[in-house]
């Protein structure tokens, strides 16, 4: 019945529309005469009467348009809204997405999905779309098989972020020692066809580093072959390194003598065949490249060479026994004694690499003054330890323990060196005037009674250090 009552009211607003046309266009002819001017007069009160009828009505259809649409009341806008107001709040409506028929939640149009500019719904990314087969990016066989499978593809490093990427791990080696920690860092890094590099850098950076610290470096190639490292790779990393020996050799002068232990060690390892030295004879133009290979080819030519690589870097300083330790101290002390080199005494010290020993060679050397109950003796032990002392090389606390040590000893000391408390004496007190000794090791001087200088037919006067008193 709404739909019929509206379709009426539209008709009759059609034939009242035409009807003001028609009279407009008689309007528009043109008319001669007083009479045609007056019916003209008559005729244009009709059209300006038409005309206010015409915008009544159409006030009235857009105010019921408005009621029905928006929920306007008899024409008024809510809130006391008029002009402007009204206008833009009629437009943000026109412009909402909710439905106006009153019904529903509120929500948005089509769940927010529709509409122009928009994504469509959320969570419509994770729904399988469909494929337009008109697509010319389109391949039916690949889109088709099941039996493709997506993989992650990691670009191959550089040779500097190689570099960047190894170097704490081989510095962080040299200080846990650990050679499955190195192998599971490896692992991390894609190496691809770079696995040449670690030979390369490890190398490189022990040829800095001490004695003990190369030895854990041949240690760790040996762990890593066959497992992170091929023989092929050691091949390719020791050639690299025969060709920057020039390079090489600017920062460490004995760089052929290291990198030729390297390959002989790498050798008696089983990590490169013998056969990798032969390649090179005759082919080599770097006197350095040649004095590496002689050195490798002079330790794998010695007797029973294999069994002694084993040892080509020494003994790390503490893996020594004591025992050991000790006999290198004392051939220290009779070297410097006989030569006076400070500087090959500080280099045969640093060598052995066992700073929390250095009490032993404190302890010895000033026993050796005493045994050996000369001035020169005393004044050259006394210059050795200053020198060690000023170099920082024996800390204070090292040199303390090693003449508490020596008070310590004193009672079987005595049974070799008669005179061993006036010989300490002396030498504390040439110490004292070097300026290394502290204070409490002066004050804890042990002394005997004096019986064991003094005789009683000599007016208590001191005996020569080499006469031995037939009382004592």
């Amino acid at each position: 019945m709404a739909a019929a009552h509206t379709e009426k009211i539209i008709e009759e607003q059609e034939v009242t529309d035409n009807k003001d046309v028609d009279v407009v266009a008689e309007l528009e002819q043109p008319k001669t005469g007083v009479t045609g001017i007056q019916g003209d007069l008559g005729k244009l009160d009709t059209v300006s009467a038409a005309a206010d009828r015409r915008v009544n009505r159409r006030a009235k259809r857009h105010g019921r348009t408005m009621q029905g649409e928006f929920g306007l009341l008899n024409g008024q806008a809510p809130n006391g809204l008029h002009g402007n107001h009204l206008r833009l709040e009629l437009r943000s409506q026109k412009n909402s997405r909710r439905p106006r028929n009153g019904h529903g939640r509120g929500l948005p149009k089509k769940g927010g999905g529709g509409g122009k500019g928009v994504w469509g719904k959320p969570g419509s990314e994770l729904q399988v779309q469909e494929v337009d087969e008109a697509d010319p990016n389109y391949d039916s066989d690949s889109m088709g098989s099941k039996d493709v499978q997506l993989e992650e593809v990691v670009p191959e490093l550089t040779d500097e972020e190689v570099r960047k990427a190894l170097k704490p791990i081989f510095l962080e080696y040299f200080e846990h020692g650990d050679t499955e920690e190195v192998a599971a860092s490896l692992e991390e890094v894609n190496l691809l066809s770079q696995r040449h590099q670690v030979v390369c850098l490890s190398v490189e950076f022990a040829m800095d580093r001490k004695p003990s610290q190369r030895e854990m470096t041949s240690v760790l190639l040996a762990d890593l072959f066959g497992r992170t490292i091929m023989r092929k790779d050691f091949a390719k990393g020791f050639d690299k390194l025969l060709s920057d020996l020039p390079d090489l050799t600017l920062d460490t002068p004995d760089a052929p003598i290291i990198l030729g232990n390297f390959m002989a060690r790498a050798i008696a390892d089983d990590c490169l065949p013998p056969a990798f030295l032969m390649g090179y004879k005759g082919k080599v133009d770097c006197d350095h490249a040649r004095a590496a290979l002689a050195r490798a080819d002079t330790l794998l030519s010695m007797k029973h060479g294999l069994v002694r690589l084993d040892n080509v870097w020494g003994v790390g300083g503490g893996l020594r026994p004591v025992n050991a330790l000790v006999r290198q101290m004392v051939l220290l002390l009779e070297e410097y004694l006989s030569s006076k080199d400070s500087k090959e005494a500080q280099r045969c010290l640093r060598d052995l690499e066992v700073p929390h020993f250095h009490h032993e060679l404190v302890y010895e050397a000033v026993v050796m003054a005493m045994e050996k109950m000369t001035e020169e003796a005393e004044d050259a032990m006394v210059a050795l330890l200053k020198c060690f002392s000023d170099a920082v090389i024996i800390t204070l606390d090292q040199m303390t323990n090693g003449f508490l040590r020596v008070y310590e000893d004193m009672p079987d000391i005595c049974l070799d060196v008669p005179a061993a408390y006036y010989m300490l004496e002396k030498v504390v007190n040439k110490c004292q005037a070097a300026g290394f000794l502290s204070n409490d090791v002066i004050s804890k001087l042990p002394s005997r009674g004096r019986k064991r200088f003094v005789s009683e037919g000599d007016g208590g006067r001191l005996k020569d250090a080499s006469y031995v008193s037939p009382y004592v």
